[in-house]
């Protein structure tokens, strides 16, 4: 069994906000499987499905983003699973720029609070994380409220665009494995030969 995990906060206020790009990717993959993530368990929303031949619990904690690692903790034990080849957590990551995703496993956490209450919880930073860059092309002051603030109208198609990326990296993860997926994931575009 595997369990896949969109960061993100409940309610509908908060639905098209950078943070939330966890949540978005989890139901990107659950529409892909026709499933629907609504079955309530350790203070989340999940929903069970396959992928790749894998068992898989799609999870959006519904504890707050800042309180993540209290949902995370109690779905890893209710699975007993081991966080290093059981999960997969997806989420907005401000440190990359917008559109840009990032597989990678184990690390710090870039002041990301949902992650830092993941690790705090789990007591490891030893999983995979499939992160979704929302770093602006201008300077933020205030990364809370930007994180927290709504899409532009003409930010929408990219942000699909990397919400597909986030369910395509997932599904490369479960069934390349994860060097495969971060070798075909990873990649830097490659500058223009007549730059």
């Amino acid at each position: 069994m595997k369990l896949v995990v969109g960061l993100g906060n409940p309610g509908i206020e908060y639905q098209f906000t950078p943070h939330n790009l966890g949540f978005l990717s989890i139901d990107r993959i659950a529409d892909r499987h026709n499933v629907m993530v609504g079955s309530r368990r350790c203070q989340a929303a999940t929903a069970k499905t396959k992928l790749a031949g894998h068992e898989v619990l799609l999870a959006k904690p519904e504890t707050f983003m800042n309180l993540s690692g209290l949902s995370v903790r109690k779905l890893v034990e209710y699975l007993g699973i081991e966080p290093a080849s059981g999960l997969i957590v997806v989420y907005d990551e401000l440190d990359l720029p917008f559109g840009t995703l990032r597989i990678k496993q184990r690390g710090g956490t870039a002041g990301h609070n949902g992650l830092e209450s993941i690790i705090g919880s789990l007591g490891t930073d030893d999983f995979v994380r499939v992160r979704l860059g929302i770093q602006p092309d201008h300077p933020v002051r205030d990364g809370a409220r930007y994180v927290l603030s709504q899409f532009k109208k003409s930010q929408l198609e990219a942000v699909d665009e990397l919400v597909d990326r986030g369910a395509d990296a997932v599904e490369g993860i479960l069934n390349e494995g994860l060097a495969a997926a971060m070798n075909r994931f990873n990649q830097r575009p490659k500058k223009e030969e007549n730059e």
